[in-house]
C-alpha cells in the first residue's frame, strides 16, 4: 500500500493563503492600521480622532483638536515607526494629519 501524504496546514496558514489568492491584503491592512492606531495612541488621542484612513501607503488621520494635530505633527516619523513595528511590516510611509 502507498503511504498517505499528509497535507495538514494550520488555520493561520490557510487564512494567509486565502487572503493572498483573493488579493485582500490592502483591505486587511486598512483594518490593521486602524486597530494599531487605537492601541498605540491610547484613550486621550482616540477621543479626538474622527477618522483613520489608509490610502496606499499614506495614513490620513482626521482630528478634532488643532492643538493635538500640531503636537502629533512633530512626531510623524515616530508614529510611522510605531505603527509599522506593531504590524511587523512596512505598511505606512507617510502620515497626514487633518
Amino acid at each position: 500500500m502507498a503511504k498517505r501524504q499528509s497535507n495538514e496546514s494550520s488555520i493561520s496558514e490557510v487564512l494567509q493563503q486565502f487572503i493572498q489568492q483573493n488579493k485582500l491584503e490592502t483591505g486587511m491592512d486598512k483594518i490593521d492600521v486602524e486597530q494599531a492606531w487605537k492601541i498605540l495612541m491610547g484613550n486621550g488621542v482616540n477621543s479626538y480622532t474622527q477618522e483613520v484612513i489608509l490610502k496606499g501607503t499614506t495614513l490620513y488621520v482626521k482630528l478634532t483638536s488643532a492643538v493635538l494635530r500640531e503636537e502629533l505633527g512633530y512626531g510623524k516619523q515616530k508614529i510611522i515607526a510605531m505603527i509599522n513595528e506593531e504590524l511587523k511590516r512596512e505598511v505606512v510611509k507617510e502620515v497626514v494629519l487633518r
